[in-house]
């Protein structure tokens, strides 16, 4: 039997469950996002735990600061794009302080692998006055979490803790510790009007309190151990943090290295005097100069973003190249011999039919965030605009707004459910409020699949095994004021097709739902597959436009007919709605064949 405190390979996102764990974390919210979905996913594995998907990042953040109040200490995790969502109780947050410690963790995303922009989360700790810590490793996001509940509850504050894409993904060996026996309960919630209550004149006073505690954090993050001096060979000195830690590591064994476990607020007298020791000073930082515009304010001279890239990840290759050009060297796109290859849908995904649909319509299309996002691509080219989270319903609006009648009958908007909780459904409101004249295609796959077929309220499947009732989107639509609601059946085209063409000619906003479970989480057996007659297929090309991955092109006597690949094919009938000639069937697993297996009952 594996003793309980061996150490593991833990990624940077497991450790801070772990963290979360040992440090008697007892409410852990969040909204998945990549790089920081784990988080949570991981802390629902602790029975100690109350972990929860909450709606959007802001109804998280507000969740763990209730428990916070309550006397708990709480966590809430979140990418860096759903930081801007939960803003606006942050900066709150840091006005009211806490009771039990709260810790906001933010996931940043450089490269954007997996995002719509590369923002720099640091910014937020400076603006909000919050202290922020990042961690290098796994072992340090686990222990770091323990620190910074300390911190919280010192210093009446939330503490941030800013991981990136590698720190998060990343595994190496952490050494476990035990739970905190003392953290077995919530300590109960104290009224205090003038802490709690955050009207004009409490406001003015609680920020005179947030100036003090950020001036007694920069006197602590002088003696805070989790910023390390390393003293080696003094012609070269450099400030870092988190990831980029090990890549200076190993791109300058030699150098001196201050390493700064604290970002925020920063020990202004251990950097100067790490300055004084050594010839010359660089920052090596992801995305923005954070810490080399702080350095510099302190009158020290400094080297950084003049050949450091603001642009993508780092890595020790991209250092040396920049270091060595005296200017910042392009994004690495991996080995040149390696042909690319974009994401794509899934085979059989109902996504394929939507596109396919929505590409002969020859309307502008206001997308969202989500796999859907994937139609803009070709062969569809099925969206014109991706913004962020929600972004879809308000900017088809004002597109309508904008064009008037010559708008009317020609903007789609497209989302997905659990977007469409996220953040669309004001926007839903706004459109009747505002009499738009738009449709909205829903895209009710039943589950959140891009980030890992998590639950939401659509489908009413909570962590650690708590299921709810689901939200009926039809009445939720309803009770907006929507009037012109249909449901389509996405693996039946024509039908599709017909339904969205009477949505845009609606006098009024209309809904469209199109709803097919996501095929990850249901396959319907037997799996119907589809097979191409090649003497009837001319080669027309109707059904690479579905854009399935298991159609595929063969040369056949000096032309190219279709072909289907039975190890992706899951038998949706797409390519055989789509083929002309009828050189497509479906070919039948059993006796008695459906023909759209995967239809939805």
């Amino acid at each position: 039997m594996t003793n309980p405190l061996e150490p593991l390979l833990l990624s940077g996102n497991q450790a801070v469950a772990r963290g979360a764990y040992e440090s008697g974390v007892r409410v852990a919210t969040g909204y998945p996002g990549t790089p920081a979905t784990e988080i949570v996913e991981s802390a629902s594995t602790y029975g100690s735990l109350e972990a929860m998907w909450s709606v959007n990042e802001k109804v998280a953040l507000e969740t763990a600061l209730g428990a916070a109040f309550a006397g708990v200490r709480s966590m809430v995790s979140m990418k860096h794009v759903g930081l801007n969502v939960a803003a606006d109780p942050l900066f709150s947050a840091s006005y009211t302080g806490i009771n039990g410690g709260m810790l906001v963790i933010v996931g940043d995303d450089p490269s954007a692998h997996s995002s719509q922009n590369e923002q720099d989360s640091r910014h937020y700790a400076r603006a909000a006055k919050l202290p922020m810590l990042e961690p290098s490793n796994s072992q340090e996001a686990k222990d770091f979490v323990g620190i910074a509940l300390h911190l919280s509850e010192k210093y009446d504050t939330p503490v941030m803790m800013r991981l990136t894409t590698r720190v998060c993904h990343t595994q190496s060996r952490v050494t476990l510790g035990s739970p905190d026996p003392s953290r077995n309960g919530a300590t109960g919630f104290q009224p205090d009007f003038d802490k709690y209550v955050l009207l004009p004149r409490q406001a003015i006073s609680r920020h005179m309190v947030i100036e003090d505690r950020m001036l007694h954090m920069a006197d602590l993050a002088e003696r805070l151990d989790i910023n390390q001096t390393e003293i080696r060979d003094t012609k070269l000195g450099i400030v870092t943090s988190g990831m980029c830690y090990a890549y200076v590591r190993e791109a300058f064994p030699e150098a001196s290295v201050l390493k700064l476990g604290m970002t925020y607020p920063l020990p202004a007298e251990s950097i100067r005097d790490f300055a004084s020791k050594v010839d010359r000073l660089l920052v090596i930082e992801e995305l923005d100069p954070f810490l080399e515009e702080h350095i510099r304010a302190l009158g020290i001279e400094v080297e950084g973003k003049s050949w450091i890239p603001r642009v993508g990840e780092l890595t020790p290759q991209r250092i040396l190249a920049s270091f060595a050009a005296g200017v910042p060297q392009p994004i690495e796109n991996g080995d040149p011999e390696v042909p690319g290859r974009a994401p794509r849908i899934c085979p059989g995904c109902q996504y394929l039919g939507i596109f396919s649909v929505v590409s002969k319509l020859g309307v502008t299309v206001a997308g969202d965030i989500g796999c859907y996002t994937l139609g803009s691509f070709a062969p569809w080219n099925g969206i014109d605009t991706v913004v962020c989270m929600g972004a879809s319903i308000g900017t088809a609006l004002g597109m309508e707004k904008a064009l008037k009648n010559k708008g009317q009958g020609r903007i789609l908007a497209v989302i997905g459910d659990g977007t469409l909780l996220h953040s669309g459904i004001p926007a839903l409101m706004d459109v009747v409020y505002n009499k738009g004249q738009i449709t909205i295609l829903i895209l009710d796959n039943s589950t959140t699949a891009m980030t890992g077929l998590q639950g939401h309220p659509g489908n009413g499947q909570g962590l650690q095994g708590r299921e709810s009732q689901g939200i009926d989107i039809e009445k939720l639509c309803e009770a907006i004021g929507i009037e012109w609601i249909r449901v389509a059946n996405p693996y039946d085209m024509d039908e599709t097709e017909d339904i969205l063409r009477d949505a845009l000619e609606h006098p009024g906003p209309s809904v469209v739902i199109s709803r097919a479970p996501c095929l990850l989480i249901e396959r319907k057996a037997p799996v119907q597959q589809a097979f191409v007659t090649a003497e009837a297929c001319t080669g027309c090309g109707e059904c690479m436009k579905v854009g399935c991955l298991a159609v595929e092109k063969q040369v056949l006597d000096d032309n190219w007919v279709a072909r289907i690949n039975e190890d992706l094919c899951i038998g949706c009938t797409l390519c055989v709605q789509a083929c002309p000639e009828d050189a497509i069937a479906p070919r039948s697993l059993t006796a008695t064949p459906n023909l759209i297996e995967l239809q939805p009952s």
